[in-house]
């Protein structure tokens, strides 16, 4: 008899996890996974692309009505698109470095809105989450799809897949076909990040997760999906990545593996993760430095990944979008030291093109540093020094910045953050109120009493 497949293998773990197979600090993690992304959420509501996406999603009405975030309800396909816009759009949600870099909390829009539409208790929303998490953490460690010039999305879209089928009940045989329709169908290109960035950049995690529910209901129905898609003449391994060896996931093997939710990392701040460190020590030198006017030059020695995607582009010495800004390593290097804080307010399109402040930028360097490349994924240090025209050099380097795997924010910080982009919108009673919730999610009954003060307008 062959070996069961990857896929197959993947569906038999979705099948069978269960709630009681997650140790007590997976459940918090979880439980704070909701809170930031909700918090995530809330902050983007302002956004272009949201009030774009909930115009269309709108139109379409489901046979049950599922919320979208901040008002109205649709089908659970766009649901899951426009509430998935909502969480990636600040590029404030939580974020996973390997070998593919990721930002697993993505996968919560179709967990909520699949949990919504089929009624599930928070525990199976928790236990949806947590499969989804370790099926794309898993796989960013398994293979590059960058180095291809494909995006990370497309891992996100097999974990969503599963978490779909998780929360619809589906057996071992109906994960595997959707599966394969999902891992099919939804190669996306690195252009999204590529050059000035678009809207798109914070649409297309949801878009992959929106298909990832549209496989899991042809799935249910009795579609058959390609197969086997991972190591078939034309499947991922063939076409992507190469070998691909997962490592035992979570709860399984001996001992125990453990869950890849509690190695990923909240953002302190709302720029791309491998600017988290260099934000940070640009924050602890600006007391030496004074008034940043006397800086003469700055150099950053960083690894190979933060000058790849946030530092080799024209584009990011002079953003023109906020999409673009917030994934510049010399911009918010610069408007940290400048402005103190890293906030929306940093990203504006007053502040994006302040001439004082590009000037700045101007005088910034990247350096491919092959001592600290060594050290990524398993850390992110960025190096700072900078030179002031008084004759003053000032060093300092980061490596784990806070809200890093190693450098954890506690509960309060996670509660602050919540709160600095939720009570503006809806008030501090209802940001208790929702706190509340997300602190007992496994005793929710479904999701509902959660969506309707979050898919409320404020």
């Amino acid at each position: 008899m062959s070996s069961p497949s990857l896929a197959q293998q993947l569906a038999e773990y979705a099948c069978q996890l269960r709630f009681e197979d997650l140790p007590s600090n997976v459940v918090h993690e979880t439980r704070r996974r909701f809170i930031d992304s909700l918090a995530t959420a809330i902050g983007a509501m302002e956004a272009d692309a949201y009030v774009i996406a909930r115009r269309c999603a709108e139109r379409v009405q489901g046979e049950t009505a599922v919320s979208l975030l901040g008002g109205g309800t649709s089908s659970v396909e766009w649901a899951t698109f426009v509430n998935g816009l909502l969480i990636r759009y600040l590029d404030y949600n939580d974020t996973y470095l390997s070998l593919e870099p990721a930002h697993p909390s993505d996968n919560l829009a179709p967990v909520l809105a699949v949990g919504e539409w089929m009624k599930r208790p928070g525990r199976e929303l928790i236990t949806a989450a947590v499969l989804a998490y370790e099926i794309q953490c898993r796989l960013c460690d398994a293979a590059s799809l960058r180095a291809h010039g494909w995006d990370h999305v497309y891992y996100g879209c097999l974990g969503s897949t599963l978490a779909a089928c998780k929360l619809m009940g589906l057996d071992m045989v109906h994960c595997t076909h959707a599966l394969g329709l999902a891992g099919v169908c939804n190669i996306a290109t690195r252009q999204t990040r590529s050059g000035e960035l678009s809207m798109w950049k914070g649409c297309a995690f949801s878009n992959a997760a929106r298909n990832a529910v549209f496989a899991a209901q042809l799935a249910a129905e009795g579609m058959t999906g390609p197969a086997p898609i991972f190591e078939g003449e034309f499947g991922i391994t063939k076409q992507l990545t190469g070998s691909l060896t997962l490592a035992p996931l979570g709860g399984t093997g001996t001992p125990k593996a453990g869950f890849m939710i509690t190695e990923t990392y909240i953002k302190f701040w709302p720029a791309e993760y491998h600017s988290q460190s260099a934000i940070d020590a640009a924050l602890q030198l600006r007391p030496e430095i004074g008034d940043w006017r006397n800086i003469q030059s700055i150099d950053i020695h960083t690894f190979n990944a933060a000058v790849d995607i946030i530092g080799k582009d024209p584009e990011k010495w002079r953003p023109k979008t906020r999409e673009t800004a917030d994934h510049s390593l010399p911009y918010c290097t610069a408007v940290a030291l400048v402005d103190g804080d890293v906030t929306e307010n940093q990203f504006t399109p007053e502040r994006i093109s302040d001439p004082e402040l590009i000037g700045l930028v101007s005088k910034i360097t990247l350096h491919r540093d092959p001592e600290i490349n060594k050290r990524y994924p398993a850390g992110i240090p960025n190096r700072l020094t900078v030179a002031l025209k008084d004759g003053r050099k000032l060093v300092k380097e980061v490596e784990f910045p806070r809200g890093h795997a190693r450098n954890p924010m506690t509960d309060a910080e996670v509660e602050k953050k919540f709160r600095s982009t939720v009570e503006p919108r809806y008030g501090k009673d209802r940001a208790d109120k929702i706190l509340a919730l997300c602190w007992k999610l496994e005793e929710l009954p479904s999701p509902a009493p959660l969506l309707a003060l979050v898919g409320a307008r404020g």
